[in-house]
C-alpha cells in the first residue's frame, strides 16, 4: 500500500505533463506561437476552443498510458487515466464558463 499511491501520483505528474506537451505541440505547429503561449492561450478562451485544444493535447496521454502498460506499470497507467479524467474536467468545465 505505501508503493502504490507514490505510483500513482508519477502517472498523474506525467499524464499532466504529456496533455500539456501535447497542447504546446499543437500551439506551436497547427495554430502558430507568433504572440507566445500567454496570448494565444487567452485568444483560445475567448474563441472559446480551449476545450478542444486540451482534448487534442489529451491525445499524447496514450502514448504516455500505453508505454506504461508495456513496462507492466499498472499504477502509473491508472494515474494517467486520473490525469485523463482532470482534462475532462477542465474541458467541461471550459464549455460551462
Amino acid at each position: 500500500m505505501n508503493r502504490v499511491i507514490p505510483q500513482v501520483l508519477i502517472g498523474v505528474l506525467a499524464g499532466i505533463v504529456a496533455n500539456c506537451v501535447g497542447m504546446y505541440l499543437y500551439l506551436f505547429f497547427v495554430i502558430g506561437l507568433d504572440d507566445g503561449i500567454g496570448r494565444t492561450l487567452r485568444w483560445a478562451v475567448i474563441n472559446d476552443v480551449i476545450g478542444k485544444i486540451i482534448a487534442l493535447g489529451a491525445l499524447m496521454n496514450l502514448l504516455v498510458f500505453f508505454v506504461f502498460i508495456k513496462k507492466g506499470q499498472l499504477y502509473r497507467a491508472r494515474g494517467v487515466m486520473i490525469a485523463t479524467l482532470f482534462a475532462t474536467l477542465g474541458i467541461l468545465i471550459s464549455k460551462f464558463l
